[in-house]
C-alpha cells in the first residue's frame, strides 16, 4: 500500500511539473537578455527620491499589516477553538461562525494600517477617498467577503464530513470552478461606459488584427473619485471579455501613442489567453494548498470539525504569503510577455519608453525596488526592466 501511495505521489508530482512547465512558457524569445540600465539616465534625482520615499513607507505599512495579521490569526488559532464548544449551530454552522469571527479579527487589526496607507496616499495625491468613506462606505463589499468566506467554509467542511481526509481532492476543483465563474461574471459587475475616443478605438481594432484577436469591447471605468492612479486590465472569458481602461488613464496625461501601447499590452493578454493561464496556475496551487491545510488541521479533528477552522485560517494566510514570491514571478512573466507583444504590434519603442518613464511621477513606483519588495510586492516587471525590454526589442529589430 505504501509503495502504491509513493507511486501515486510521484505521478501527481510529475503531472504538476509538466503542467507548470506548459503554463510557464512565454512568447518572449528565449534568447532575449535584458541590458542593465541606470535609473539616473531616465529619471531626475527628485523623482527618484520621491518614489523611494513613498515606497519605503508603503512597504513598511504592508509588512506591518502582514505581520499583525499573522500574529492575530496565531492567537485565534490557539484560543478560537474554545468558542466551538459554546455554539449550538451545528458543526458546519459553528465553523462558518468561527470563520466570520476570524475574518472580523483580521479586518480590525489591519484597519489602522489601512487608514495609515490611505493617509500616505492622500498626502501624495494618489488616493481621493475620504476617511469616513473608507471606514463606512464599503460595507457591501465587506459583506460580500463575509458571505464568500462562509460559503467557502461550508464547501470545505461539507466535503470533509463526507470524504474525510480526501476532501482536498474535491475542494481544489470546486474552487477552480468558482474562479472560472467569477472570471466570466466579473466584467458584468463593473460600472463602465464605451470608450469615447474614436481614434483610440480605431487603433484598438487595428491592433487586434495584428495580434490575431477578434473584436473585443474597450470600455472605461470611472475611478477618479477614488484614485489618480492610471491602470488598465483585461477581464472576462468568452462573450464577457473586455479591455477596461480606467478613466485616470484617458484623462489627458498620456498621449495617443502611449495609450496605444497600453491597449496593445491588454490585447496581448487576450492573444495569450492569460486569464485561462491564471486559472491554470490557481488550480496548480490549489491542490497542494488544500492538501497542506488538510494535513495541518488533522490534530484538530480535520476540516470537518469546527475546532479546526481557526487553525486553517492561519495556515491559509501563511501559505499565501509563502507562495507570494512564486505567484509574483509568474505574474511578472505574464506581464513581460504582454509588453513584448505590445512592442511587436505597435512597433513604437519610443512611445513605450515615454509611457514607462511617465509611470514614475504618476504612480510613484520605484524604478528599481529593493530585493524584498521586488520578491513579495512586485506583480509586474519593474520600470527599469520594462525599459530594458524596450531596449532589447529595439536591438533585435536592428
Amino acid at each position: 500500500m505504501s509503495a502504491r501511495r509513493g507511486a501515486a505521489a510521484l505521478t501527481a508530482a510529475a503531472g504538476w511539473a509538466v503542467a507548470a512547465w506548459l503554463l510557464w512558457r512565454t512568447s518572449v524569445p528565449s534568447s532575449v537578455r535584458l541590458p542593465r540600465l541606470d535609473p539616473h539616465a531616465f529619471f531626475g534625482p527628485a523623482q527618484l527620491r520621491a518614489a523611494a520615499s513613498f515606497s519605503r513607507v508603503s512597504g513598511a505599512l504592508w509588512w506591518g499589516g502582514t505581520a499583525t495579521e499573522l500574529a492575530a490569526l496565531a492567537v485565534f488559532a490557539r484560543f478560537g477553538g474554545r468558542c466551538a464548544r459554546e455554539s449550538a449551530a451545528g458543526p458546519v454552522g459553528t465553523g462558518m461562525l468561527l470563520g466570520m469571527l476570524g475574518f472580523a479579527l483580521v479586518w480590525a487589526v489591519e484597519l489602522p494600517f489601512g487608514v495609515a496607507g490611505l493617509w500616505w496616499q492622500r498626502r501624495h495625491g494618489i488616493a481621493h477617498t475620504g476617511y469616513l468613506s473608507y471606514l463606512f462606505g464599503d460595507w457591501a463589499a465587506l459583506g460580500g467577503e463575509f458571505v464568500f468566506l462562509s460559503f467557502a467554509l461550508a464547501i470545505v467542511m461539507g466535503l470533509a464530513r463526507r470524504l474525510g481526509r480526501w476532501w482536498w481532492a474535491a475542494a481544489a476543483p470546486a474552487f477552480t470552478a468558482l474562479v472560472v465563474l467569477f472570471a466570466f461574471v466579473g466584467p458584468y459587475l463593473l460600472s463602465t461606459h464605451r470608450l469615447g475616443d474614436a481614434s483610440l478605438a480605431a487603433a484598438a481594432r487595428r491592433l487586434e488584427g495584428r495580434q490575431g484577436v477578434g473584436p473585443v469591447p474597450v470600455v472605461v471605468e470611472r475611478v477618479h473619485d477614488a484614485t489618480s492612479l492610471p491602470n488598465a486590465e483585461t477581464s472576462g472569458l468568452g462573450p464577457s471579455r473586455r479591455i477596461v481602461l480606467w478613466d485616470t488613464l484617458v484623462d489627458g496625461r498620456f498621449g495617443e501613442r502611449e495609450l496605444e501601447v497600453v491597449v496593445a499590452h491588454e490585447i496581448g493578454h487576450l492573444a495569450h489567453e492569460d486569464i485561462w493561464r491564471q486559472v491554470g496556475w490557481f488550480a496548480l496551487f490549489a491542490f497542494p494548498g488544500t492538501l497542506l491545510i488538510g494535513l495541518a488541521t488533522r490534530r484538530r479533528g480535520g476540516m470537518g470539525e469546527p475546532a479546526a477552522v481557526p487553525l486553517s485560517l492561519l495556515v491559509l494566510v501563511a501559505l499565501q504569503l509563502a507562495a507570494l514570491p512564486a505567484q509574483n514571478a509568474i505574474s511578472r512573466r505574464i506581464e513581460a510577455a504582454a509588453d513584448w507583444s505590445a512592442l511587436d504590434a505597435t512597433r513604437d519603442p519610443a512611445a513605450a519608453t515615454t509611457l514607462f518613464r511617465r509611470f514614475v511621477p504618476t504612480t510613484l513606483d520605484e524604478p528599481s525596488p529593493g530585493l524584498l519588495d521586488y520578491v513579495f510586492r512586485e506583480s509586474h516587471p519593474t520600470i527599469m526592466q520594462r525599459l530594458a525590454m524596450v531596449r532589447a526589442w529595439r536591438s533585435r529589430r536592428r
